[in-house]
């Protein structure tokens, strides 16, 4: 990854990439377009091939070609390994494109795509295809007349719907598995946010993917996401995106050839600070959780679940912080945050809000829309106290810089209050009494739970929720389980 500062405005206006869909290898139209539009200032980007249906069928009709022949199922798993790890180069040596295209696509700042999300798409990339033959089967001892081995066969065609909020990221954590051990893949990335998507699968030719393996359908996720989702030929279906939509395509998929759904869905995470805790650290990383990425995150710490004898001095502390953390142009390199990704999420982000102050809640910073005069799509860091656990900002997802203020008295209740949202992604649990993060850790029915951190993990643990956050994981080697099926053979010797 280039270590220099590019000029990210010139490098906007210049930057080239494909706008078309991936089938078989080749870049095709599509059967209409739509428009790419920017929420850095509501200019149109682009305009992207869409599919129907029909072009579904092709993609999918490619893919299973491409698994039935094995041309990648059945290549040696160390020279699989090898296109991976090149592919995984290649989105390094292209990191400013790709940066500059989240920025243009999605409104994140183009500096912080490049540091974050272009390096866990290459690391993403590069650590499933190392894993590749590292994964073994197992031969159980069944007696001396007998033999048993446990296979894991590559499942066949998966279809992977992917959203807008961390497009690379996302993206990858579903490529990279299911290709690791030998499936054919569907994308069908999210309408507003296709660019970088189709770049990276660019990249993957690039670096020696035989055709048909990846295919790129844009599209909206009514058309070419449901065509799909309801797919008789497609095998696995997966998903991050919200809990809506992750109900309609589990109804897709037991609709249809009952396909095994994997869902990553919302998330009202939280931020849980006893009073021994480091206030300065967590007062510090509560203001991080709910505006990096200008709040679009599923694990957002929308929640600030704070003891009532040290509330106001960490509620202090979040707002000095989240003060200085005001949305700015995602190509001026020292963009706090950007914009959010849309005219339509900010409007939605602002609706919440409004609805939820008529509940009674006291505005402390924020609410309003900023930066209108651009013409793009930002909102503020906002705080609101006063509101009770039950209230609609403390239960439903903003998916906004939005953060949500709760005092408890008790550590039973402070379990009560993180538990109390039909969603179970990620919190965090701040103390410096070992015994009570273990307690409250366990108590807490989350996918995964941080102590005296956010945000913090990597590719060697798994990803996902419980309740109405989904299942199946992303990263670590347990992704990989789900693109596969247990074949077992049993052998009588003679």
């Amino acid at each position: 990854m280039t270590t220099t500062t590019p000029d990210w405005t010139a490098l906007a206006a210049s930057v080239q990439y494909p706008t078309e869909l991936l089938i078989e290898g080749e870049w095709s139209a599509g059967s209409t377009r739509y428009e790419v539009v920017s929420p850095i200032d509501g200019r149109i980007v682009t305009e992207v091939a869409m599919a129907d249906a029909s072009d579904v069928d092709r993609a999918v009709a490619s893919a299973r070609a491409a698994f039935e022949d094995r041309r990648w199922a059945g290549m040696a798993p160390a020279d699989r390994k090898d296109v991976m790890v090149r592919w995984a180069h290649l989105v390094n040596d292209h990191a400013d494109e790709l940066a500059v295209l989240t920025a243009l696509e999605m409104g994140k700042p183009a500096r912080e795509a490049k540091a974050i999300d272009v390096r866990a798409c290459h690391r993403t990339l590069r650590w499933f295809g190392e894993s590749i033959d590292k994964v073994l089967d197992e031969m159980p001892k069944v007696g001396d007349s007998s033999w048993a081995m446990v296979e894991r066969e590559p499942a066949g065609v998966v279809g992977a719907v992917t959203p807008w909020n961390f497009p690379l990221t996302l993206e990858t954590w579903k490529i990279a598995p299911a290709l690791a051990v030998g499936c054919s893949m569907v994308l069908k990335p999210a309408e507003n946010a296709p660019l970088t998507a189709l770049y990276v699968a660019q990249l993957a030719l690039e670096a020696g993917l035989p055709d048909g393996v990846l295919n790129v359908v844009n599209g909206l996720g009514s058309v070419a996401g449901a065509a799909l989702a309801g797919h008789m030929d497609v095998d696995i279906i997966t998903f991050t995106g919200s809990t809506a939509t992750g109900r309609a395509i589990m109804t897709a998929a037991a609709q249809s050839n009952m396909k095994r759904p994997y869902l990553e869905l919302g998330g009202k995470g939280a931020n849980l600070v006893f009073p021994d805790a480091d206030l300065d650290a967590a007062a510090a990383a509560a203001a991080w959780a709910i505006t990096y990425n200008a709040g679009q995150m599923c694990t957002a710490g929308a929640r600030l679940i704070v003891h009532e004898s040290v509330k106001e001095e960490v509620l202090t502390k979040v707002l000095e912080a989240m003060a200085a953390a005001q949305p700015a142009n995602p190509l001026e390199d020292d963009a706090p945050i950007g914009a959010v990704a849309s005219a339509r999420q900010l409007d939605a982000i602002h609706g919440i809000v409004v609805e939820g102050l008529g509940q009674g809640g006291r505005l402390l910073m924020g609410g309003e829309p900023v930066l209108t005069e651009t013409g793009g799509s930002y909102y503020p860091p906002t705080v609101v106290d006063g509101l009770q656990p039950d209230s609609l900002l403390a239960q439903k997802e903003v998916f906004g810089p939005v953060l949500t203020v709760l005092p408890f008295s008790s550590d039973d209740e402070a379990v009560r209050i993180g538990n109390a949202t039909d969603y179970g992604l990620a919190s965090a649990v701040w103390t410096n009494d070992l015994s009570r993060a273990r307690r409250v850790s366990k108590a807490l029915r989350m996918g995964t739970v941080w102590v005296n951190c956010y945000e913090e993990g990597d590719l060697t643990v798994p990803f996902g929720g419980v309740k109405q956050s989904g299942f199946g994981s992303d990263k670590s080697l347990h992704a990989m389980d789900k693109f596969t099926d247990l074949k077992t053979t049993w052998i009588e010797l003679p």
